[in-house]
């Protein structure tokens, strides 16, 4: 079967300070490193035998910033190789250098880009995603939307090329007028989904089924919001509970989790990208 992993391990540091985060600047210990460290390793490992014998793709989504950690670079380079693997890609602030791409496979690696403008200079921002293109990555870039970076976004969207698609997240908390959304959907015509949470309750979700989320010890979920446990990735028990299943919850506000339901149109949308959020035709 095809199944997308939504990774997340112990990692919660990250090299930016973003007032919007409540991970903003966090340092993790060296004990929660070497930890994230070695979860990492074994999760890649665990891919690399494929035991299932699936075809996988992964999306990593950790708290805090991982390429910056030599340990992530590595493991997008070596999944990226592996036949079995149809796409892998992260989430990221795109601190970290570039030479790591060298050993990856670009027909598969993707990069899942966040510009932070109080964090980084547009013009250092725009070269890194300019590198990124000549080299070939493939990879969408996005901005908060909150007020203070509107003129950002206009700026950005200028400034990518066309090819580029550029999202917008929804500021958590903020409710956007009519005039507001318009706007934004100017810059993101898919801002719309979101812009406000979806009722989710009852309908239909391909996570507990053909999407999952697995933690650093291996413990998985259907998705990253709702916490029941379906077994661990590792003794196999997760198979037995695999299924088609509604989903649990009132609403679903994250993209990472509404992507994922039947009754939005966005396997569509984001066919051939739906990990790394790059709509058909882009």
């Amino acid at each position: 079967m095809d199944l997308s992993i939504l990774y997340r391990g112990p990692l919660a540091s990250c090299n930016y300070d973003c007032a919007y985060c409540p991970f903003a600047k966090r340092r993790d210990s060296p004990a929660t490193l070497a930890a994230d460290r070695a979860a990492l390793e074994r999760f890649t490992d665990w891919v690399t035998r494929n035991p299932d014998d699936d075809r996988i793709s992964v999306l990593f989504t950790p708290w805090g910033e991982g390429l910056t950690r030599s340990w992530y670079r590595r493991a997008l380079a070596d999944l990226s190789r592996l036949p079995h693997v149809g796409r892998v890609a992260i989430q990221t602030n795109l601190a970290a250098t570039f030479g790591w791409m060298a050993d990856a496979n670009l027909d598969r690696l993707a990069l899942w880009v966040t510009y932070h403008p109080t964090q980084i200079s547009r013009g250092r921002f725009l070269a890194r995603c300019s590198t990124l293109h000549s080299r070939g990555v493939r990879f969408s870039v996005g901005i908060v939307g909150l007020p203070a970076h509107y003129e950002d976004a206009g700026w950005l969207r200028t400034a990518l090329p066309d090819d580029v698609y550029l999202w917008v997240n929804a500021a958590e908390g903020h409710v956007y007028t009519p005039g507001e959304e318009r706007a934004w959907a100017a810059i993101d015509p898919l801002f719309s989904y979101s812009a406000r949470p979806h009722l989710s309750a009852g309908q239909p979700c391909r996570t507990g089924d053909t999407v999952l989320s697995v933690r650093g010890d291996g413990s998985v979920r259907r998705c990253h919001f709702v916490d029941e446990p379906l077994g661990n990735l590792y003794d196999g028990s997760y198979r037995r509970a695999l299924r088609p299943r509604s989903c649990p919850l009132a609403t679903c506000d994250c993209h990472i989790g509404y992507v994922h339901l039947e009754t939005l149109p966005l396997y569509d949308v984001f066919a051939g990208g739906v990990l790394e959020r790059i709509p058909m035709g882009f």
